[in-house]
């Protein structure tokens, strides 16, 4: 096939999609690696051009009347609703990434929130009245946006995340960079289809790609330009501190959503079904490519043996393959056959150091994991430690409620967590005790609530959250009549 068959994945900016001369590619392959499209890689002279647009539509975006905005978000609920648009989303992701149609159309549900929310944001910011000490007229709070964002979002739910890292922003009154992830970009793209055609004002939003040689300079050349005034990301630990780490060259705040090793603990008066079931559910959805799904089962030893029992008989149910040859299969492949062995490597090693196997082939074939359940995996290996981003979690077994909570908090992750007890003293008396920004009781980890922007406690989960509140600054708006005053080396 060649260049001139395969669709080119555009920049978009200042609301048109654009393909500036002598711009290089690269190509997008599908986990299977089909090559799916020539992507425009942002020079440097388009990401400057991109931040400028963006701080041009600033000043008129943020004084537009907050009708106006909700006007345009709730229009793109309604663009949103189109049939046709869902299941375009649907195909891209799911030729870009391999997630599961299933998967994909729950995502669509947090889209429909995150504009919901939206629409909310543009009232919700408010000030205060202090009362003044130093005889001012009027002391007021205001909430006034950064100016130009800058965000990367990455490519496991591209275009809810997306929508959930910009949006919150944007509804704040700032304008918005977006560089897509480079695994994902004709998914990410169609969020500016959906923006443009709700009317959201040219310049607000852009887009670019950066192909992976060109990544690490490029946005280290963005967060170092003095327009850029935060900057948000989505993405990988190791990522995250090298963001984090030019951002400090510059003085600049981050928000940092990262990995995830999110601990279940379940109780020996646990409903242990529904606890199964929700583990399951919560370590096999997309295939393990979430951050928020169950890693780490703790489970106390009175109702160890029904549990795993439980999860093996479930497991054994549980199948990845091409959803394209075969629909009805539950999960589908991971995101590329590097990550697959990597999986793979990481229960090997987990066994090699005593752990059991409790399910699973130890294969992988291409990009395609089946499910695996590791009982005993220890701190201090890989499996225990470090985000392994798919089809696999591990058990531990312990004898009391302390060594429960222990063991889930002996982790740099502090993401999300589930606790399984139907006493709900001790749902209540024990979540303070785990360290993690949601814990879940009697439900999967990947539960939340609307209205709740995830948060994690620091270390390899990040910090700050995609909430409104993090894209606004206090500024204090103190008004005096200027007869009558005395000021300091003038006046004395």
């Amino acid at each position: 096939m060649t260049v001139t068959q395969l669709p080119i994945v555009p920049l978009f900016i200042k609301g048109q999609k654009t393909v500036p001369n002598n711009s290089s590619t690269y190509q997008v392959r599908s986990p299977t690696g089909k090559v799916l499209s020539h992507v425009v890689s942002a020079s440097s002279s388009d990401a400057k051009a991109a931040i400028e647009v963006a701080q041009a539509a600033f000043d008129s975006w943020r004084t537009l009347p907050p009708i106006a905005k909700e006007t345009i978000f709730r229009r793109a609920i309604t663009v949103f609703s189109n049939p046709d648009l869902r299941a375009k989303i649907t195909e891209t992701a799911h030729q870009e990434t391999g997630v599961s149609k299933p998967w994909a159309d729950i995502l669509n549900y947090y889209v429909d929130s995150a504009f919901s929310e939206a629409c909310d944001t543009v009232y919700s910011l408010r000030g205060e009245v202090l009362p003044s000490n130093s005889g001012a007229l009027a002391s007021i709070v205001q909430k006034v946006p950064y100016g130009v964002i800058f965000i990367i979002s990455p490519w496991n739910a591209p275009v809810t995340l997306t929508l959930l890292s910009c949006l919150p922003a944007i509804a704040a009154g700032n304008t918005v960079v977006l560089k897509t992830s480079e695994c994902s970009p004709a998914s990410q793209l169609i969020v500016a289809d959906i923006l443009k055609e709700a009317g959201l004002p040219d310049g607000v939003f852009n887009v670019i790609h950066t192909s992976p040689e060109d990544s690490p300079s490029r946005v280290a050349e963005i967060i170092a330009h003095p327009l850029v005034r935060k900057i948000g990301f989505t993405g990988s630990e190791r990522v995250g501190k090298i963001i984090a780490g030019e951002a400090a060259k510059h003085l600049k705040p981050c928000v940092l959503e990262l990995g995830g090793k999110a601990p279940a603990i379940v109780l020996n008066d646990a409903n242990i079904d529904a606890a199964a079931r929700g583990i399951i559910s919560g370590a096999f959805v997309h295939s393990g490519q979430a951050c928020i799904g169950t890693e780490r089962v703790i489970v106390q030893r009175g109702a160890s043996v029904q549990f795993i029992e439980k999860i093996k008989s479930l497991a054994s149910k549980i199948k990845a393959s091409d959803q394209s040859q075969d629909p009805r299969a539950q999960l589908g492949c991971v995101f590329s056959v590097g990550s697959a062995q990597n999986i793979i490597s990481m229960v090997k090693e987990a066994i090699a150091s005593g752990a059991e196997l409790l399910h699973g082939d130890l294969k992988y074939d291409g990009p395609l994991v089946q499910p695996h359940i590791v009982l005993g995996a220890k701190p201090g290996t890989r499996l225990w430690d470090r985000e392994s981003f798919g089809p696999v979690f591990t058990v531990a077994i312990v004898d009391t409620i302390d060594q429960a909570v222990n063991l889930a908090n002996s982790s740099t992750y502090s993401l999300t967590s589930s606790l399984w007890t139907e006493s709900y003293d001790l749902a209540f008396t024990l979540s303070p005790r785990i360290r993690a920004g949601k814990v879940i009781v009697n439900s999967t980890t990947l539960m939340s609530e609307s209205r709740f922007s995830q948060a994690a406690l620091g270390g390899s989960s990040g910090y700050g959250s995609f909430s409104p509140g993090e894209f606004v600054v206090n500024q204090l708006l103190s008004i005096h009549k200027p007869e009558g005053q005395r000021f300091i080396v003038a006046d004395y």
